[in-house]
């Protein structure tokens, strides 16, 4: 039954549409609100309609959504992950989908009611959760609020990394001091640098590139100090697939030719025949990704420092193909799925 609302919402992402189905729900509800009004059932109005968040960035006019700035955009993220976990979940997504299906009317003249909001939230959630984890992260929020356009093309939606391969040698770029973290004046020359491949850079004053810094490091710092870690950056600037992810790694007892040659490829960017230097370090980050959420620099070269004990036989700090045989194998048999 959700067909139609959902392809419309997945192909062009309109808020329109979904408000619509909100419009038509209020519509089917107003008979039986009607009915309930003498049993005083009509006042079991929600709190939270006296403080609807959401209503404030409406046009007063057209109830349109206006383009968030960068602060806004944050206030509203904030405002909806109570917890601060980085993701607008269970309850807080529960008051954010009503909050912003309802904001369209000037006024809450119908509360939600339950089987309204799982209805809406099927719609919601097959449009916008593009990993389908059942939550809303930063990203995909970003995808769904109308922002400035120079604030949006920070988060990379049309342009992820090929490979970690990419990231590794970015963030060597940028980690100017070699300190491990990508701190604040680092941020803010990488978004410079965003927005001049953009062409875009002419369009955004210093105090506007401070404001965008300050908001990536809010949204993306998860524990706050100030900087990014490895792990932190690597939401920032995501890649398009962990390879490391695929069923074939994953309780294999046999691995074939052209899975390892796949994989050396990824990694063996200049086609040297090992992987080394940042190939061997976005590997590793892959490799890491998949036994810890959290990581840094420091978390990093430890992890180096032990797969090279292990594997690397010849004792040339970079990894072969048949090294690379080993350690695959031994992740297949490691993993939970085995």
């Amino acid at each position: 039954m959700f067909t139609k609302a959902q392809q419309f919402l997945k192909d062009l992402r309109p808020v329109k549409e979904l408000e619509k189905v909100w419009g038509d729900m209020q519509e089917m509800a107003a008979a039986t609100m009607k009915s309930s009004t003498s049993s005083g059932q009509i006042n079991k109005v929600n709190v939270e309609k006296c403080a609807n968040f959401m209503r404030q960035f409406r046009d007063p006019q057209s109830r349109e959504l206006k383009k968030l700035t960068a602060n806004q955009f944050m206030e509203v993220w904030s405002h909806y992950d109570k917890d601060g976990n980085g993701y607008i979940e269970g309850t807080e997504l529960d008051g954010f989908l009503k909050e912003f299906v309802s904001s369209v009317n000037q006024t809450d003249t119908e509360p939600v009611s339950d089987a309204m909001l799982a209805e809406l939230k099927q719609c919601f959630m097959e449009a916008y959760d593009d990993n389908r984890d059942g939550k809303i992260d930063i990203r995909e929020l970003a995808q769904l609020l109308p922002m400035e356009e120079n604030f949006l093309l920070l988060f990379r939606f049309d342009n992820p990394l090929d490979s970690s391969v990419e990231f590794m040698k970015i963030w060597r770029e940028y980690d100017t001091d070699g300190s491990g973290f990508i701190e604040a004046d680092e941020l803010k020359n990488f978004l410079r640098d965003l927005l001049r491949e953009a062409k875009k850079i002419n369009d955004v004053s210093e105090d506007k590139l401070i404001e965008y810094t300050d908001t990536m490091l809010q949204v993306f710092d998860a524990n706050k100090d100030g900087k990014l870690q490895l792990s932190e950056m690597s939401k920032l600037l995501p890649v398009k697939e962990n390879f490391l992810c695929r069923q074939v790694f994953k309780g294999a007892t046999k691995l074939t030719k052209d899975d390892i040659e796949r994989v050396f490829a990824l990694y063996d960017r200049d086609n040297n025949g090992t992987i080394e230097n940042e190939e061997l370090r976005g590997f590793l980050k892959d490799l890491l990704e998949l036994a810890k959420r959290d990581y840094d620099a420091q978390d990093l070269a430890e992890f180096e420092d032990t797969i090279l004990q292990g594997c690397d036989f010849n004792r040339d700090g970079k990894i072969n193909r048949k090294e690379l045989t080993m350690i695959l194998l031994a992740l297949s048999k490691s993993s939970p799925d085995a």
